[in-house]
């Protein structure tokens, strides 16, 4: 019988793949090659760390227009969203009420006026008929006393005597009388000056209301549309006067931004070193930003910083002002300001992409003889799309900046060359503070710089 052999040979052949597997799992598998990583050296300018703000646009003038006096409107002259100068006509009220309380405030001029010289008539007579009253006196003393020498000679009659000495009396009394016409005279004349200033008073207010009913401009600016039309009544005076529009002065602008308590103590920090001047003495220039905008177009300098911090937000308010010839920008943008928060200095920056975290900690790789090194880094804000690195890198270390994932402290890596390009942010590596000559003011219009050179305070923002 051949049945067993068969049996025999397939044993053989199991035996022999079993000792073929056993010696393959002894080679084990092949060595891995070195991590590929790009590597770079980090950027070395200098910088100027600038905070970033979101910030509000408003008006430096806004003017609710009203009517001082009520009546008809009778005629609108403005075309309505355009620019209007100080002074130019705006509204007219039916003048004609106005016009009539003139002329009669006029005519009582002109009756106090007659009154006047009436009275200034009076004392004049007042004064005659004192003179006159003098006279009397003076004739009847004369004849009292002729009388009382003849009485004593006996060449007159004591009827004679007692009719001069009553005529005397009577001499006395017309005195007496003359003078009161003349007080009488003087109270008249006052009288008629007060009406006269009682009048003058009447025609002022009265010119008043006829130059109120004119409407016209306060500011220079950009009118609003026309919130009454023609033929309408409308109240005028303090308590609840007629809104007519609303005007907005276009150029310069303010933009005002908040900034926390964290903040405010650094700028109050760097002051205090003199690092950094505080806007509360040096114009510190302003660079701002509206939402289309990929840069920071618009210039303008610091103006204004609150005095306290608001206890329902916990910031402080500051304002920069900034020309607007062009009139981009608009009362109630947001915008995007940003204002130096450091003096210029040589910095070290890196890509985000090259700083890897550890909980709370931040780290970068350096390549050092093909091999791996760990660092720890302290960074800061983003200048020209890198990070600053505060501390643990000089700037001429070789820098891993891509493959951090598969590195490892004290691997040995190959190392291919790349590059750190640098994104200009449109902001300037230094600054200056704006000279008081170009300032921006209310009245003085677009005129836009960087602040003149003041000693540091110690307890500023900005």
């Amino acid at each position: 019988m051949n049945t067993p052999r068969p049996r025999f040979t397939t044993f053989l052949s199991l035996v022999t793949l079993l000792l073929i597997g056993c010696d393959r799992g002894q080679q084990g598998p092949p060595p891995r090659p070195p991590v590929t990583v790009t590597v770079a050296k980090p950027i070395t300018k200098k910088i100027v760390e600038w905070d970033s703000y979101t910030g509000r646009l408003e008006p430096i003038e806004f003017v609710e227009i009203r009517a001082r006096v009520s009546g008809y409107l009778k005629s609108i002259h403005f075309d309505e969203g355009q620019i209007v100068n100080e002074g130019d006509l705006l509204f007219v009220i039916d003048p004609r009420p106005f016009q009539a309380d003139l002329d009669s405030a006029k005519a009582a001029m002109s009756q106090a006026k007659s009154q006047l010289q009436q009275a200034e008539a009076g004392m004049g007579e007042a004064e005659a008929q004192r003179l006159q009253a003098d006279a009397g006196v003076q004739l009847a003393d004369a004849r009292v006393r002729r009388a009382r020498t003849l009485m004593q000679r006996n060449a007159t009659s004591a009827e004679e005597l007692d009719q001069r000495e009553a005529e005397y009396l009577q001499a006395k009394a017309d005195t007496e009388a003359a003078r009161a016409g003349i007080r009488s005279a003087q109270a008249m004349i006052e009288t008629a000056k007060a009406a006269i200033e009682a009048a003058q008073a009447g025609i002022d207010t009265a010119q008043l209301n006829l130059d109120y009913a004119r409407i016209t401009s306060p500011i220079t600016g950009r009118i609003s549309r026309e919130y009454v039309n023609e033929g309408n009544l409308i109240s005028g005076g303090t308590a609840s006067p007629t809104l007519l529009t609303t005007i907005t002065s276009v150029d310069p602008i303010y933009c005002t931004f908040d900034a926390n308590e964290q903040e405010v103590l650094k700028y109050i920090r760097l002051a205090a070193s003199g690092e950094r001047q505080s806007s509360r003495v040096a114009k510190n220039p302003v660079f701002l930003g509206l939402v289309d905008e990929t840069g920071f177009p618009h210039t303008g300098h610091m103006d204004f910083v609150d005095n306290r911090f608001d206890v329902d937000t916990a910031s402080m308010r500051a304002r920069c002002i900034l020309s607007n010839e062009d009139q981009v920008l608009l009362p109630g943008m947001f915008a995007r300001v940003r204002i130096p928060g450091s003096s210029a200095y040589e910095a070290v920056l890196i890509p985000d992409s090259s700083i890897g975290t550890d909980q709370a900690s931040q780290f970068v790789y350096v390549v050092n003889d093909s091999v791996i090194e760990r660092r720890a880094v302290k960074v800061g804000p983003i200048v020209d799309g890198l990070r600053v690195v505060r501390s643990g890198l000089v700037g001429d270390e070789t820098l891993v900046t891509e493959g951090l994932l598969q590195a490892r402290p004290e691997m040995e890596v190959k190392t291919i060359e790349g590059t750190i390009e640098v994104v200009e942010d449109g902001l300037p590596d230094d600054y200056e503070s704006v000279p008081r000559n170009e300032w921006l003011t209310p009245d003085t219009g677009s005129k836009s710089g960087t602040a003149v050179a003041h000693p540091p305070a110690t307890g500023d923002f900005s």
